[in-house]
């Protein structure tokens, strides 16, 4: 069977063509898919930089909310306090005043310093736990969860199988503020009645397991995952390169397990 020239060069054009328009579909595919995996990544760039300065605004509005309790405690318990004092020195002063009169102003004075002593030692606690400063990380939980133990309202098992020294010490207070932060979260929202705080070796990591038996929340709530102390406990295992994963259910109470 014989073919022209005709029908010959007619069929590599058409196979050419069809090879073209085969290999530009392929191109414009191409194109347009990483054309979408740029934008998603570009959106998933922006939605991480808009989350971290989402964290960056709660620890913002921590330290704001911090210095301004610490602001009025000094005011109110310090200040006030001192000035009270310096008027009884004063009156100490006044002429003709009764052996008394100066016990009574003596007793005062005495009184009103030692307020101020035992204030000032609480506003520098809440800075920082001289015990965790002295006696290292164990002994700052174990410090915290006794007085909470003490007031009557909860009961927190604490136990530890890790090794602190470990952990970067700087990481330390972040770690102890995520405890108190969620304490005050069971104890303030979630009406629990007892804590359960573990720490553990698990493949070169150390993980803090935090369970109680308050009354738990949606965790699909996106109201649940907006409050203050939340985004505070989220900025801290960030600031410590740690991930943590909170499970909760309504009437079930709360379980958070950092990996640091």
């Amino acid at each position: 069977m014989e073919y022209d020239s005709s029908e010959i060069i007619s069929a590599v054009i058409y196979t050419f063509t069809a090879f073209f328009l085969m290999s530009l579909a392929i191109l414009i595919f191409v194109y347009y898919s990483r054309k979408k995996i740029i934008e998603q990544e570009i959106k998933n760039r922006d939605l991480e930089i808009e989350h971290q300065k989402t964290l960056i605004n709660a620890v913002i509005q921590t330290q704001e909310k911090e210095r301004n309790r610490i602001a009025q405690d000094l005011h109110d318990d310090i200040s006030s306090g001192l000035n009270v004092v310096s008027i009884n020195c004063h009156m100490l002063k006044t002429p003709g005043l009764d052996t008394t009169e100066q016990d009574k102003i003596t007793d005062t004075i005495l009184d009103l310093t030692s307020r101020v002593l035992h204030s000032s030692r609480r506003i520098a606690h809440d800075l920082l736990p001289p015990v965790l400063d002295k006696f290292g990380l164990n002994a700052g939980i174990l410090e915290l969860t006794e007085d909470f133990n003490k007031t009557g309202k909860v009961s927190i098992d604490y136990k530890n199988q890790a090794d602190f020294s470990k952990i970067p010490t700087e990481s330390h207070l972040h770690i102890f503020r995520i405890i108190q932060e969620l304490i005050n979260n069971s104890m303030r929202h979630g009406k629990a009645t007892k804590i359960a705080i573990s720490f553990t070796e698990e493949s070169g990591q150390t993980v803090l397991k935090y369970v109680d038996n308050g009354c738990g929340f949606d965790t699909n709530e996106i109201e649940n995952q907006k409050g203050l102390g939340m985004k505070n406990i989220e900025s801290r295992v960030s600031l410590i390169g740690a991930v943590y994963k909170i499970t909760s259910e309504v009437n079930n109470g709360i379980a958070v397990e950092i990996k640091i």
